[in-house]
C-alpha cells in the first residue's frame, strides 16, 4: 500500500514547556514525557542566570514555580539548583525521570535529553524579554548552541532540528543577523489591558504605559510578518480566532505558522482546518491522538 503524497498532512505537534499537563513546566520529567507522548517537537523559554548559564524558566521570577522567589537574572546556576521546581503542580515523578533534585535544566541538558531520544526532534527556543541582559541573551544562547555542535545553515544540533522565537522585534532582528530567517519565529499576540492593570497588579497610568509599549511591539512584529522578514508566525490560538484575515494573509504569502497554546478538541480542529502547520500544547499526547484519527496519513 502506498502513501498518496498529496494528501494533506497533519500539524507538527510541540510540547509547550514539555508536557506540562502531566508534570510541572520545563523539568526533566516534563520533557521526557514529552517525547514518550510521541511529540514531534518541544518547546522551552529561556532566561540567564547570574553566572551567564542558559536555564529554562519562563517568569522572570522563581515565585510561581519553585520554592525560591525574587529574579532568576539575580541567582547564580549552584543556587538554582538548591531550590524545588517541580513540588507545586502536585505530580509524583516516576522514579525513572530523574530525582527533585534534577528536574531544574539548563539549555545544555535539555539537548542531552533531545539527543537521547533515538529520532528526529525539534526544538522551539523562546528567548524572554524584557531581560536585564538584554541582547546578551540571544548571543549567550548561541554560543552555548555551537559549543554544542550546532550547524547555523541547518540550525540543527544531532538530531534536534531548533528554531528560535521572541515576541521582542529587537530579539528577533538581532538573531537574523546569525540565524537564516526560515528558523525564527515572530511571535504576535493581543493585548489585554485588563489583565494588565488588573491581573498584573498595575494602576490605570502605568497599566496603561505598558498596554501602549506592548501595543507598540505588537504592531512592530505585526510588520516584521508582513514585510515577509522571517519565515515562522507565532500567533496564539485566541489571536487565530480574532485576526482570521492576517492569518490568510501569512499563510498565503508562505509563512509557517506554530500556534499557541492549543488544547482544546476544537482548537485543534480549528488549526488543522486552516493548514496550521505546527500546534504547541500542554496535552500532546491527546492532540497527536486527535489528529491521527482525522488523517490516518500521518504526517
Amino acid at each position: 500500500m502506498t502513501t498518496d503524497e498529496s494528501a494533506p498532512q497533519r500539524p507538527l505537534v510541540f510540547a509547550h514547556r514539555g508536557s506540562s499537563a502531566a508534570f510541572a513546566e520545563h523539568t526533566r520529567a516534563a520533557y521526557l514525557q514529552a517525547l514518550t507522548d510521541g511529540a514531534d517537537g518541544v518547546e522551552c523559554d529561556v532566561h540567564l542566570t547570574r553566572d551567564q548559564h542558559v536555564v529554562l524558566l519562563h517568569d522572570a521570577n522563581l515565585d510561581r514555580t519553585s520554592d525560591g522567589t525574587g529574579p532568576v537574572a539575580e541567582r547564580t546556576l549552584r543556587e538554582l539548583r538548591h531550590l524545588d521546581v517541580s513540588s507545586w503542580k502536585g505530580a509524583r515523578i516516576p522514579e525513572a525521570y530523574g530525582a527533585r533534585s534534577e528536574q531544574l535544566l539548563t539549555l545544555p541538558e535539555l539537548l542531552d535529553i533531545l539527543r537521547g531520544a533515538g529520532r528526529p526532534v525539534k526544538l522551539a527556543i523562546e528567548l524572554k524579554h524584557p531581560s536585564p541582559y538584554q541582547l546578551k541573551l540571544e548571543d549567550r544562547v548561541l554560543e552555548v548552541l555551537r559549543n554544542e555542535g550546532w550547524d547555523p545553515k541547518s540550525s540543527s544540533v544531532d538530531n534536534v532540528a531548533v528554531t528560535f522565537m521572541s515576541f521582542s522585534p529587537d530579539s528577533v532582528r538581532h538573531l537574523l543577523s546569525s540565524v537564516p530567517p526560515e528558523y525564527i519565529c515572530q511571535l504576535v499576540d493581543d493585548v489585554d489591558i485588563r489583565a494588565i492593570r488588573g491581573g498584573l497588579g498595575f494602576g490605570m497610568i502605568t497599566g496603561g504605559a505598558i498596554a501602549n509599549l506592548m501595543r507598540a511591539t505588537q504592531a512592530e512584529g505585526e510588520r516584521i510578518l508582513d514585510n515577509g522578514e522571517v519565515g515562522l508566525a507565532g500567533p496564539g490560538i485566541e489571536y487565530v480566532r480574532r485576526h482570521p484575515a492576517a492569518v490568510q494573509r501569512w499563510l498565503a504569502s508562505g509563512r509557517r505558522f506554530r500556534v499557541w497554546t492549543v488544547d482544546s478538541e476544537q482548537d485543534v480542529a480549528l488549526c488543522a482546518g486552516l493548514g496550521i502547520q505546527e500546534i504547541t500544547t500542554n496535552v500532546p499526547a491527546r492532540v497527536l491522538s486527535q489528529l491521527q484519527v482525522a488523517s490516518p496519513q500521518g504526517r
